[in-house]
């Protein structure tokens, strides 16, 4: 096996020019599936690492269903969560650790010469402990400041820069929305973007009946942030929550909700819904590159085979067997398409990184992604090959004797 593999090497190496050319295809192919791969799968973990910063057991409650009447439509494009609603799930439901509803809005807001245009969350004082968000200084407005619809906020990290200047505590400062002013009583640390690319910290959290009396003028709520106790009550809070606001909502059974519930699985999923279609198409795209590849790598098998009729023969005629002749052949082609798939390899690590450094895509290079890239060549080498390496083994020795 050795000598074969040594006569493969050598017969590849006396012309290095062609034989790369060859593997220019399964380099490619297979430096497109590395890189494919880890894009998915670096994207893949972005956004579970975003779903992840959004809270743990989470349930959000939009207002409106997402398919009425055939129609498709956006989380919280028609209210129709009350207070009622809030007050009644908060009392009712088993399972809770925690419920908030969340108006929002935006509007300019100023403090001293600054001013910037900011998202306005109205939440209540469960917000910050459902979504895991931590304080940078301060500390979270009380139940109290709900009850009494009082005059303060919370401020993301970008907000805060925009208003303050970037690492100055804002802490303390009056800021004033729609010439509303508001004190700030706490200043919330940096989540970043969200899994559909908002940044987080761009933002100001209040009390939802300040920002609804003071602000927005709503009446209903865009959404419910609910946290359950453990994931194995999960599909009993679920059905709780969605009879509750049948009930509440005065909805028969013939009649679709009016409401929408999404676990973090679920928008997870969604989330990486387009990633799993780029990688399809990617991998579309390096399938045909392989083909490509191993055609080509079929063609100069061929043309190897034509080009050695006269050294088959004499193989042949001393006594090797068309079996040998196939395996040499054979092993040459797998040759080609492995050393092409390890180049490959090599370039779809060197470009991942740089993938990630000068487009900020994020990439993850896992093994089974390097493992399932070289089986591939390997299988090419073997499919592709076999009919060159049988063409030449099934050479008559008199006939290839002969040949010019």
């Amino acid at each position: 096996m050795f000598a074969i593999f040594k006569t493969a090497l050598r017969a590849i190496r006396r012309n290095i020019l062609r034989s790369f050319l060859t593997m220019l295809g399964i380099i490619v192919g297979i430096s497109a599936v590395i890189v494919g791969v880890s894009m998915g799968a670096g994207a893949k973990a972005e956004v579970d690492k975003q779903i992840a910063s959004m809270g743990n057991n989470l349930l959000i409650i939009f207002s409106g269903n997402m398919s009425r009447g055939g129609v498709r439509g956006g989380f919280g494009m028609s209210p129709t969560l009350t207070d009622r609603d809030y007050e009644t799930l908060r009392r009712e439901v088993q399972g809770l650790a925690g419920i908030s509803p969340e108006v929002r809005t935006s509007a300019q807001v100023a403090a001293g010469n600054q001013n910037t245009q900011v998202s306005i969350w109205g939440v209540s004082a469960d917000y910050a402990d459902i979504r895991s968000w931590k304080f940078q200084s301060g500390d979270n407005f009380t139940e109290l400041d709900v009850q009494a619809a009082n005059k303060v906020c919370l401020l993301g990290k970008t907000t805060a820069t925009a208003l303050f200047g970037e690492g100055i505590d804002p802490v303390g400062q009056i800021v004033r929305i729609k010439n509303v002013p508001f004190t700030v009583v706490g200043w919330l640390a940096a989540k970043g973007a969200n899994a559909f690319g908002s940044d987080q910290d761009d933002c100001i959290l209040m009390p939802y009946t300040s920002a609804m009396k003071r602000l927005s003028g709503d009446t209903k709520f865009r959404a419910f942030n609910v946290q359950f106790a453990s994931a194995e009550v999960l599909t009993e809070v679920t059905n709780q929550i969605a009879a509750i606001l049948r009930q509440n909502h005065q909805i028969t059974p013939d009649r679709e909700d009016d409401f929408s519930i999404r676990s973090q699985q679920e928008m997870s999923d969604f989330a990486n819904a387009s990633n799993r279609i780029m990688t399809l198409l990617i991998g579309a795209f390096a399938g045909i590159s392989l083909v490509v590849g191993g055609i080509g790598i079929m063609n100069i098998m061929l043309v190897s085979v034509t080009e050695r009729t006269r050294e088959i023969g004499i193989r042949l005629a001393v006594g090797a067997r068309a079996r040998d002749v196939l395996r040499q052949f054979l092993t040459e082609a797998v040759l080609l398409s492995v050393v092409g798939g390890a180049l490959g390899i090599g370039t779809g690590y060197w470009l991942a990184p740089l993938l990630t450094k000068f487009a900020g895509f994020p990439t993850l290079i896992s093994n089974s992604s390097v493992i399932l890239a070289f089986s591939v060549s390997a299988i090419i080498g073997v499919v592709f090959g076999f009919f060159p390496a049988l063409k030449a083994a099934n050479l008559d020795p008199i006939e290839a004797l002969r040949y010019e």
